[in-house]
């Protein structure tokens, strides 16, 4: 198995940016992404929802835009047939229910946390980030300048899955951005 290297090796020293004081923008990187990409037939979609909520442990598979955490990892549901599992096993898929893809080392994870976390990824999504527009346990594909992005909003803020390529000029958008609120990466 090949060694993994993050795509922002290099460029998350921790420290504070910006503004003094307090900082309202925690950025950081999550190393060791584990993440499944799980797409259903139309036909076979309740039948893959419920191995997908046996195998995470959850109560119930996550609809559209939702989240559903489990004992043994996060179910998302990114699109209509299609949900990504994080940090959790998947289950082996027959070819007449769905299919099971690898994405763990195509995208980079990072977690923006604070209290202008909101604010600061407002100013490059074109999302409703206040409490009533997304709520945690959300989930969007959205995107930062002409980049396709899914952004999880959880208990401990915002979780971003940018594709790898992308992840250096997003990252340093990123950090940009929130200078002006006064950042620290973690």
């Amino acid at each position: 198995m090949a060694n993994r290297v993050s795509a922002l090796a290099g460029r998350t020293s921790a420290g504070l940016l910006g503004k003094p004081g307090e900082p309202g923008v925690c950025l950081r990187e999550i190393a060791e992404l584990q993440l499944w990409q799980i797409a259903a037939w139309p036909e076979s979609l309740a039948s893959v929802g419920d191995e997908i909520k046996t195998h995470i442990g959850a109560a119930a598979a996550p609809g559209p835009g939702q989240t559903a955490e489990g004992t043994a990892g996060i179910a998302l549901r990114i699109e209509p047939l299609k949900w990504w599992v994080l940090n959790g096993s998947v289950p082996s898929l027959t070819p007449d229910l769905g299919v099971v893809l690898d994405l763990s080392h195509s995208r980079t994870h990072v977690r923006i946390s604070g209290a202008d976390a909101a604010e600061c990824l407002s100013r490059l999504l074109p999302l409703d980030l206040r409490d009533a527009g997304f709520k945690t346990g959300e989930v969007a594909s959205s995107g930062i300048h002409h980049v396709g992005v899914t952004l999880y909003r959880n208990t401990d803020g915002y979780d971003l899955f940018i594709p790898r390529g992308f992840a250096v000029s997003v990252w340093e958008l990123l950090l940009e951005t929130a200078e002006q609120f006064g950042a620290e990466i973690l």
